[in-house]
């Protein structure tokens, strides 16, 4: 907690007698908690610490993987798990000045807001422009401090409160909406997205409305104007004294970065992933490290003849994506033409061919996708595919699949998560090698003492 011990405010713990044995949580002896994870400060009444409990500081937050995992998996930031402000690109040789000049207000407004959660933070800004990214990088970086995190699309809100009526529900109405009104940091993502019947609008305020009232820690993301949006929920945004308000007016990140291949590869993010700097040793046991080392010279075996697919499964920051980048990588530098995307990435593309004036139609990204010579498709599983796009992603792969086109997956889901009909294919071990990756995440690793 920063607390400094020294002579006069060492913690202790009165009426428990001293355990003669090693910490159960930290291991040190003596324990200065006694195997509770907390103390108390013996300091004057008039100390702000008095009286009240602390955790110990030999049992740091960042220590406290267990803690972490729960909190992420409460969250819903599992699919971003990814997102942060270091990896956050400004693009500025495909921008104009004004346009660049939002996208840096909208960082430093966001890093602010993460460092010190204060009223809430308004991004606004058409899609493609960073939005949903900044919103989940706070998230992830609260998460890291130990807060308690529900990052929700706004047509997915109103979808679990209007199942929680269900007879079927495991959770009562007023139990999920309590949750999503009182959470300590609530981060609304589409606002004005949603098809909202009157009940629903109500609900919405009244949610919103609660917290705007108790000043809770809240970040709500909306690509439409705000004149569009109900007028009492719109009110609110524009209080200046309570809203941090960062409005993005560069374009669709998708459709302005110049490429290979129509916008659709991000490979130029991941220039130095490469085989060169893949660290398989760093903080690992022998086993860990094996395992590592392995998914190393499948890798490179791989790319010496990239036949069929191969497929890297584990969990998220393994090393997954940096193998699989390493393998797109090299093939690009031997002249072979390469796309590397996301799979939430490649729906969104797909799906941005309906809207007026896009430059491309749908029928040359998906043929683009389907025929390239060497696709990575990176987060298989992690997608909110509508039963369209899943057939999309079906057809894809099958096709792949049945042309014996060169192909890298990464999936941090288990198989029996996965679209059945992919499944299969991915299972059939004349054409498909997977290997899981069992090495812990980089996160935990570099919290090893």
């Amino acid at each position: 907690m920063g607390i400094p011990i020294s002579q006069e405010n060492t913690p202790t713990s009165s009426n428990i007698e001293a355990e003669t044995g090693p910490c159960r949580i930290c291991g040190q002896t003596p324990s200065v908690c006694y195997g509770l994870g907390v103390v108390r400060y013996e300091v004057p009444v008039t100390d702000a610490r008095f009286g009240k409990l602390f955790r110990c500081p030999n049992n740091p937050l960042e220590g406290d993987t267990d803690r972490l995992e729960r909190l992420r998996r409460l969250s819903n930031l599992d699919s971003f798990a990814d997102k942060g402000f270091d990896n956050f690109y400004i693009h500025e040789e495909t921008l104009e000045g004004e346009q660049a000049n939002s996208l840096r207000h909208a960082v430093i407004t966001s890093r602010n807001f993460a460092e010190k959660p204060e009223g809430w933070l308004l991004l606004e800004g058409t899609y493609g422009t960073g939005k949903t990214h900044l919103a989940a990088a706070i998230g992830n970086q609260r998460l890291q401090h130990g807060d308690e995190v529900l990052f929700i699309t706004v047509p997915d809100l109103l979808d679990h409160l209007r199942s929680a009526y269900a007879p079927s529900s495991d959770v009562a109405y007023d139990e999920t909406f309590d949750r999503v009104r009182s959470v300590p940091l609530l981060i609304l993502d589409d606002l004005g997205t949603e098809n909202a019947s009157g009940w629903a609008r109500e609900k919405l305020f009244q949610l919103l409305n609660h917290r705007y009232t108790h000043r809770l820690p809240t970040v709500v993301t909306t690509n439409i104007e705000l004149d569009s949006i109900d007028p009492r929920i719109r009110s609110r945004l524009l209080d200046a004294g309570m809203i941090r308000h960062a409005r993005i007016i560069a374009p669709d990140y998708r459709t302005t970065i110049p490429n290979r291949h129509d916008q659709l590869s991000s490979l130029y993010l991941y220039k130095d992933m490469t085989f060169e700097t893949f660290d398989t040793r760093a903080r690992l046991s022998q086993e860990e490290s094996a395992n590592l080392e392995r998914a190393w010279s499948v890798a490179q075996n791989y790319v010496q003849n990239p036949e069929g697919w191969l497929v890297f499964s584990g969990k998220y920051a393994t090393g997954k994506t940096h193998l699989a980048a390493a393998i797109a990588n090299y093939v690009q530098q031997q002249g072979n033409t390469v796309i590397f995307v996301t799979t939430p990435d490649l729906l969104d593309y797909l799906r941005v061919t309906f809207n007026p004036g896009t430059p491309v139609s749908f029928d040359q990204r998906f043929q683009m996708v389907r025929n390239v010579p060497f696709l990575v498709l990176d987060d298989l599983g992690t997608e909110h595919a509508s039963p369209w796009a899943r057939e999309k992603l079906f057809q894809i792969l099958d096709y792949r699949y049945v042309a014996r086109l060169a192909t890298v997956i990464t999936t941090s889901k288990e198989f029996d998560a996965l679209d059945a009909r992919i499944r299969t294919r991915l299972m059939d071990k004349r054409r498909c090698f997977v290997f899981a990756l069992t090495a812990p995440d980089y996160p935990t690793r570099m919290n090893r003492r």
